[in-house]
C-alpha cells in the first residue's frame, strides 16, 4: 500500500486500509511550535481580526507555506448554524464523491483520519490528526452572536504536505452563518514538490468545492426540518 512514501490504493480505500495508514504513518511532521496556528484567535480591542490574520499570513508566509483561505455565506439564522455544525461534524463538507473522510470519524483532540483523495487512476490516502476543537469562542457578549464552531487538523508522516488546515462555521454579528476554510501548507514529498503550482490549485478548489457542499447540505437539511 505504502509507495514512495505515499499510501496508494487503486480503488476507493477500505476502512482496513485507512487504519493500515494510520498505523505506519508517523507524527506531525510540521514544527511543533505551529501546532494549532490556524486556531482561530478572540476578538481584540487593539487590533481587528483581519489585521490578526494578514500578520498571521504573513509570517507563515515568511516560514515558506502557502496559505490559502476560502469563505463562503451559507444562510443566516440559529438553525442554519446548527446544520452548518453537524454537517462539520459528520464529514458532509468533505463528502465529494473524488475525496471523503469516514462520516463516522469523531471529531475530537487526538483523532488520526485519513483524506482519500482521487487524483487521475490511483487514490491516495493522507493521513491527519485533529490538533483542537473550538466551540464557541465567546467573541460577543451576546450569546446568539458571534458563535462559532471550529477544528484544525495537522499533517502527518507520509501526507504529501506539511501543514494545517481549519473547517468553521460561525454566525455574524448581523445572524450571517459563514463557512471557511484556512490552510498553510508545503511540500512534504518530491511529487508535492515537482508540481506545487498545480497542487495549489487543488488546494484552492477543493476549498471551493468543501463550500458548495456544505451550502447544499444546509439547503437540503433546511428544506427537510420539521416545521
Amino acid at each position: 500500500m505504502a509507495w514512495g512514501g505515499l499510501f496508494l490504493s487503486l480503488g476507493r480505500p477500505t476502512k482496513e486500509q485507512q487504519k493500515s495508514c494510520l498505523a505506519e504513518a508517523g507524527g506531525f511532521n510540521y514544527d511543533a511550535a505551529l501546532h494549532g496556528a490556524t486556531r482561530p484567535k478572540p476578538a481584540s480591542t487593539s487590533t481587528s481580526e483581519a489585521a490578526a490574520a494578514d500578520t498571521s499570513d504573513k509570517a507563515l508566509t515568511e516560514r515558506g507555506f502557502f496559505v490559502n483561505r476560502s469563505r463562503v455565506l451559507i444562510g443566516s439564522g440559529a438553525d442554519t448554524f446548527l446544520h452548518a455544525k453537524s454537517a462539520l461534524l459528520s464529514w458532509r463538507h468533505l463528502a465529494l464523491g473524488w475525496a471523503n473522510v469516514e462520516p463516522d470519524t469523531p471529531v475530537k483532540v487526538g483523532t488520526r483520519f485519513c483524506i482519500c483523495y482521487r487524483e487521475l487512476m490511483p487514490w491516495v490516502m493522507l493521513p491527519l490528526q485533529i490538533a483542537y476543537v473550538s466551540d464557541g469562542d465567546g467573541r460577543s457578549s451576546d450569546k446568539s452572536k458571534g458563535t462559532m464552531f471550529a477544528f484544525g487538523s495537522g499533517t502527518l508522516q507520509g501526507h504529501l504536505l506539511a501543514g494545517e488546515e481549519r473547517f468553521s462555521v460561525e454566525v455574524d454579528e448581523e445572524y450571517r452563518v459563514w463557512y471557511e476554510v484556512v490552510s498553510f501548507s508545503k511540500p512534504a514529498h518530491v511529487l508535492a514538490t515537482l508540481c506545487y503550482p498545480y497542487v495549489q490549485l487543488r488546494q484552492k478548489h477543493f476549498a471551493h468545492r468543501s463550500g458548495q457542499a456544505l451550502i447544499t447540505h444546509v439547503a437540503t437539511a433546511s428544506t427537510s426540518a420539521p416545521n
